[in-house]
């Protein structure tokens, strides 16, 4: 029998804290017991790939000098991209159109527009930004001066979003003149991304729990939804108050609901809106 159809054994309760400390420590991402199933599938499919029976022979790979850094990178794409799609949350999109358009009609729009997408996985949230800012452009009739950086931990998901090509599946919540407008229904039954919205997002490897050796560029939109519930609530604040710096003045930081339920800021204004859970820089 080959080693790829070895049976590995189930992930022990010792071994899975073993593996969740190393995730936490290394990426901040904090796995409860009742995702152990989750972690040991990523981690059997990879063993098997390899040709290892062992957790523990497995973990000393990960962690051993310069090889050890190639498999973690490997480990992490499988365990950190996360499920999305097009305008998931619609209302913080809409949120972000209406502040760009308030922009616009006031005339406080000086400089370019720059996004931040944190945490962008495959892409469909960077390119649902660029979409509704290119709305907002095209319907002031403006030259499209704007950018989107996405920014994720996993190299997999980075390259999945720079090609720019999607199941039908991830633009189910896209109305049909946002699909015919931004998307080229290819041969294969995919959707890709216009060119003009591709190149306006720019797509970036980065651990947010190292935001701040990043370069301190200053954003009108920090968008952050669906990533801090995977870390702990210390780390969720830490995480917020390092954007924070990255706004400009007037900059707006919206993450999903609930995801922070006690974090305030000297710098910042929630807004008053029951639909989205966003902040203003004073």
């Amino acid at each position: 029998m080959g080693w790829s159809l070895r049976t590995i054994a189930d992930l022990s309760d010792a071994e899975f804290l073993q593996w969740a400390k190393l995730l936490e420590e290394r990426a901040g991402i904090q796995l409860s017991l009742n995702q152990k199933s989750l972690l040991q599938s990523q981690l059997s499919i990879r063993m098997r790939e390899l040709g290892y029976d062992s957790y523990a022979e497995y973990y000393s790979l990960v962690t051993d000098g310069l090889q050890g850094r190639l498999e973690w990178s490997i480990l992490i794409d499988r365990v950190a991209v996360k499920e999305t799609s097009f305008f998931r949350h619609r209302a913080s999109f809409e949120f972000v159109r209406r502040y760009l358009q308030d922009k616009i009609n006031n005339q406080q729009l000086t400089s370019s527009f720059d996004a931040w997408s944190v945490g962008c996985s495959t892409g469909e949230e960077p390119y649902s930004l660029a979409m509704v800012i290119n709305d907002c452009f095209e319907l002031a009739q403006l030259e499209p001066y704007y950018g989107v950086t996405a920014l994720d931990i996993s190299s997999t998901a980075l390259a999945k979003g720079r090609l720019g090509r999607f199941m039908p599946r991830s633009i189910e919540q896209m109305t049909a003149e946002e699909s015919k407008r931004y998307c080229q229904l290819g041969h294969d039954g995919t959707y890709e991304v216009v060119r003009k919205i591709r190149d306006r997002v720019c797509f970036t490897y980065g651990n947010v729990l190292q935001i701040n050796d990043m370069p301190a560029v200053q954003m009108d939109v920090i968008f952050c939804q669906n990533l801090l519930v995977y870390f702990r609530r210390w780390l969720r604040r830490d995480i917020l108050n390092s954007l924070v710096d990255r706004l400009k003045p007037g900059g707006t930081l919206v993450i999903g609901i609930g995801e922070v339920v006690d974090w305030e800021h000297p710098k910042l204004k929630r807004i008053a809106n029951e639909e989205v859970q966003a902040y203003v820089r004073q």
